[in-house]
C-alpha cells in the first residue's frame, strides 16, 4: 500500500459534483486493456463510478444518452513523469511565480484534455497544486506529487555551474541537496509533512545536470536505505532518477520502487528490477525531442550531445526491461521541451512495443504506481469513471490519441463530462 492509496482520489479541479447523475455511453466498442481487445457495449457511469457494463438496460429519464456508435470506450490515460511547474525549476531567476503557476495550472488542464486523467510530477510540484484541484479552483487531472527531490551536492539536482563556489541558491522548487543519511532522513521527513505523495531522489547523473557523469552512480547505500526506510515509514516510496545499469540496479535491490528513465540499464539491472519488482517508467520524448530543436530552444550544447548519445540506448533498455518482464509504466518528462509533444510518447513506445502494452503502461501499470490499480483504469462496474471516447480504435492506431485530443469526442474524469462531442 502506498501513500497515494490514502490520498483522495476525487481531485478533479474545477468540475463540479454529479450527484447521482446518470451518463450513458452506448453503442461503441469497450476497450479491455487487461485482455488486449476490444468489444460491442455501453457503460452506465453514476456519481463518479461506473456501475454496468455491457448489455446495460436504459436507466429511465434524466440519464444522460451518449452515442458512441464507431467509437472505441476506453480508460484515461495516466502519465507517471511529469513537471507541470517546469517553469518554476527552470526560470525561477526570470519568471515571476506568479506566471510560473499559471503556466502549471494551463498545463494541468491540457493534459487533461489530452486524454490523461491521471498525472504524477516526478519534482516541482507542491501540495498546493492538489489543494487547488480539490478546491475546484483550476481544472486538471487527478495529480501526485514529489515536491523537491532530493540530490547530493554536485548530483543531478545540483544546478551550479563549476565556477559557482557559493550555497546553493535555487527557487523554491529546485531540487534539495542533502547530503549523508541523517539530511536525507530529514529532506525526507520534510516532503512528507510538505505533503509529497512520493520521494524522488537523484541516484545518478541526466542529460541536464552540468557537473556531473550522465552513467555515473550518485548518493551512497546507507543514504539510499535510509530514504526508502523514512518513505516506507510513512505509507510512501521512493522514485529514482537512475540512468545507468550500476545505479539502477543498486537503487532496485535497496527497495526504491519506481525507476525514472533508466535508459543505460543491461541485463544485470533488469533482472534486479524484475526479481525486486520494481517499475521502470521510460522517459523517451526527451532525447527526441531535444536533438530536434533542442537548439532553437537555446538549450547548452551539452544537455543536448547527452540526450542525442542516449536516443538510442533508451529505445533498447525499453525492449530490454520489456524482455525481462519489468512493469514499464508511461512517462513524457517533457521539462525544458514543448508539453504539447505530451502524447507523442505513446508512439515513440510503439517503435520497440505493440500497441496494446504501450496502452498497459499508460493505464494499468501507471494506476500500479499511483496505488490506484484497484479503483482505475479498467471499464469495469465498480471502477472510477475516468473513461476516454476516442474516433478510432488505438489498439490499431495510436494516432487517434495526438493531436491535443483532437479525436477525443469524450474525456471524463470522475464521471464528469469535460469534454463532450456527443451530445445533442
Amino acid at each position: 500500500m502506498t501513500r497515494a492509496s490514502h490520498r483522495p482520489v476525487g481531485n478533479t479541479g474545477g468540475l463540479p459534483a454529479e450527484g447521482d447523475a446518470a451518463i450513458l455511453i452506448r453503442g461503441g466498442q469497450i476497450l479491455d486493456v487487461a485482455a488486449g481487445s476490444v468489444s460491442a457495449g455501453s457503460v452506465l457511469v453514476v456519481g463518479e463510478r461506473i456501475v454496468a457494463v455491457g448489455d446495460v438496460p436504459d436507466p429511465g429519464p434524466g440519464t444522460v444518452v451518449l452515442d458512441a456508435e464507431g467509437r472505441t470506450i476506453m480508460p484515461g490515460l495516466i502519465d507517471c513523469h511529469v513537471h507541470i511547474d517546469a517553469a518554476a525549476m527552470v526560470e525561477h531567476q526570470t519568471v515571476e511565480r506568479t506566471v510560473s503557476v499559471g503556466l502549471a495550472y494551463r498545463e494541468l488542464a491540457n493534459s487533461l484534455l489530452r486524454g490523461f486523467t491521471t498525472v504524477r510530477d516526478a519534482g516541482g510540484a507542491d501540495a498546493g497544486f492538489k489543494t487547488a484541484l480539490d478546491l475546484g479552483l483550476v481544472r486538471g487531472p487527478r495529480l501526485f506529487v514529489a515536491g523537491r527531490p532530493l540530490s547530493q551536492t554536485g548530483g543531478h539536482g545540483d544546478v551550479r555551474a563549476r565556477h559557482v563556489d557559493d550555497d546553493l541558491a535555487t527557487g523554491p522548487q529546485n531540487s534539495r541537496i542533502a547530503d549523508g543519511p541523517d539530511e536525507v532522513r530529514r529532506a525526507v521527513r520534510d516532503n512528507l509533512r510538505r505533503g509529497a505523495d512520493h520521494i524522488k531522489m537523484m541516484v545518478s547523473g541526466g542529460i541536464s545536470s552540468p557537473t556531473d557523469l550522465l552513467d555515473g552512480a550518485q548518493y551512497g547505500d546507507e543514504e539510499i536505505t535510509v530514504a526508502v526506510q523514512e518513505a516506507g515509514r510513512a505509507g510512501s516510496y521512493v522514485a529514482a532518477h537512475a540512468y545507468s545499469d550500476d545505479a539502477v540496479t543498486r537503487a532496485s535491490e535497496l527497495g526504491v520502487r519506481t525507476i525514472e528513465h533508466g535508459s543505460l540499464i543491461g541485463d544485470r539491472a533488469a533482472t534486479a528490477m524484475a526479481e525486486r519488482g520494481a517499475i521502470m517508467v521510460p522517459t523517451l520524448s526527451p532525447y527526441h525531442w531535444v536533438t530536434r530543436i533542442g537548439d532553437r530552444l537555446g538549450l547548452p550544447v551539452q544537455h543536448r550531445e547527452r540526450a542525442a548519445a542516449v536516443q538510442k540506448d533508451a529505445l533498447r533498455a525499453v525492449a530490454l526491461a520489456a524482455r525481462h518482464g519489468v512493469a514499464l509504466a508511461l512517462g513524457s518528462d517533457l521539462f525544458r521541451t514543448p508539453r504539447e509533444h505530451q502524447s507523442h510518447e505513446l508512439l515513440l513506445r510503439a517503435e520497440v512495443q505493440p500497441a496494446v502494452e504501450v496502452l498497459r503502461s499508460a493505464t494499468m501499470v501507471g494506476a500500479e504506481v499511483v496505488g490506484l490499480g484497484d479503483r482505475l483504469v479498467q471499464v469495469r462496474a465498480g471502477y472510477l469513471a475516468d473513461l476516454l471516447v476516442v474516433d478510432g480504435n488505438p489498439l490499431e492506431d495510436l494516432s487517434v490519441l495526438q493531436d491535443q485530443g483532437a479525436h477525443l469526442a469524450v474525456v471524463m474524469s470522475g464521471g464528469v463530462l469535460v469534454v463532450d462531442r456527443l451530445s445533442h
